[in-house]
């Protein structure tokens, strides 16, 4: 057996016990690399395997009461100084595994991409509201994002049993559990971040091609040196919170 039929065949998702033990006869020193670069990643993998499950803690403290609908609600797009809050909310299978899953802070742009996909196509349901500029305007931040976790928990197609929420006081027919960086402790939590997260970019790209010269396309609305010169420079646009500074001010100095 050449090298590279070992390398192809150590990349089969599960390789007989017998051929590992055969290969592990093997004198040749290519053979042996391949064989313990195949053991460190299955180490690789069942590490993560057991991170994932670990993020299932607190859904399974409602598992255990028999409560299989356990919806994951986070929001992204609280701080920037244009563009819409958005808020996602996941029911997740129960311990559904996806390598990567994590705090939509914390996985590259192409994984979130792959991530949201695959959450939108595997999890037993999903949401995703947004809150544009102008309501946020009219009734602040703080309560955009309470309006849009209630709807986006509202418009799930199946009803969930229990909710878990990323530091917000939730309050419905069902138990809810708020729990600080809950986009890093829960799996269901951290899936909505991603999920909101791929959703909001997307929005904020468009923004981009439709207002250019702002960069909403790399900083998504925050308010970096950059977006602050472009206000200052080319004026407001309609995604823009005329209640936050320094976008405020920036007006009334106008």
């Amino acid at each position: 057996m050449t090298l590279q039929e070992i390398r192809d065949m150590l990349s089969q998702p599960d390789v007989p016990e017998e051929t590992l033990t055969a290969l592990g006869k093997d004198p040749r020193e290519g053979a042996g690399k391949l064989l313990r670069s195949y053991f460190r990643k299955i180490e690789r993998d069942n590490a993560e395997r057991l991170r994932v499950e670990s993020m299932y803690e607190l859904e399974s403290t409602f598992y255990r009461k028999g409560m299989q609908l356990v919806a994951g609600v986070d929001e992204v797009g609280r701080g920037p100084l244009a563009g819409p809050v958005t808020v996602a909310a996941v029911i997740l299978k129960p311990h559904w595994f996806a390598a990567g899953l994590n705090d939509s802070k914390k996985v590259t742009p192409k994984h979130r991409e792959e991530l949201a996909r695959r959450i939108r196509e595997e999890a037993a349901a999903f949401s995703i509201v947004s809150v544009p500029p102008e309501e946020i305007d009219e009734i602040n931040i703080y309560q955009a994002t309470l309006l849009a976790m209630y709807q986006a928990l509202k418009t799930l197609s199946v009803h969930p049993e229990a909710v878990i929420v990323d530091a917000m006081p939730l309050h419905g027919r069902v138990p809810v559990m708020s729990v600080v960086h809950g986009d890093a402790r829960s799996a269901s939590v951290a899936a909505a971040s991603i999920v909101a997260k791929v959703h909001r970019d997307r929005l904020m790209e468009e923004y981009d091609r439709q207002y250019p010269g702002y960069g909403f396309a790399e900083h998504k609305g925050y308010g970096t040196a950059r977006h602050i010169e472009a206000i200052r420079e080319l004026g407001i646009t309609p995604i823009h919170r005329k209640s936050f500074e320094p976008v405020r001010s920036i007006i009334g100095n106008r």
